[in-house]
């Protein structure tokens, strides 16, 4: 199963790696469509360790895969690039806004 992540939730506070300020991600299951909410440990261990695959897309439709990644202080999280000079298209993802659907 893929799905496509859409918006991040953040922490507002400044975090030293900002994929560790993600709380959890909100994303679509195209093919079915379903959407879902799932937390930043939870999209790590779905991809590393049952095959799942979480990507984003850009203005074109061109699919970003994620990828896991550990910090050195052994926190779990995803990003899209290797490269640290890169900025990830993940972090640019629009902040999501459950309010609407859970009526807050």
């Amino acid at each position: 199963m893929a799905v496509r992540i859409i918006c991040i939730k953040k922490d507002e506070g400044v975090s030293d790696n900002p994929y560790l300020a993600i709380d959890y991600f909100e994303w679509i299951n195209e093919k079915i469509n379903v959407n879902g909410v799932t937390d930043r440990t939870q999209i790590y261990d779905w991809i590393k360790d049952a095959d799942g695959e979480a990507y984003i897309t850009d203005a074109e439709g061109n699919k970003t895969y994620l990828i896991p990644a550990v910090c050195p202080q052994g926190n779990k999280y995803v990003k899209t690039v290797d490269d640290e000079t890169v900025t990830d298209r993940l972090l640019l993802l629009p902040q999501c806004d459950l309010s609407q659907e859970t009526g807050s």
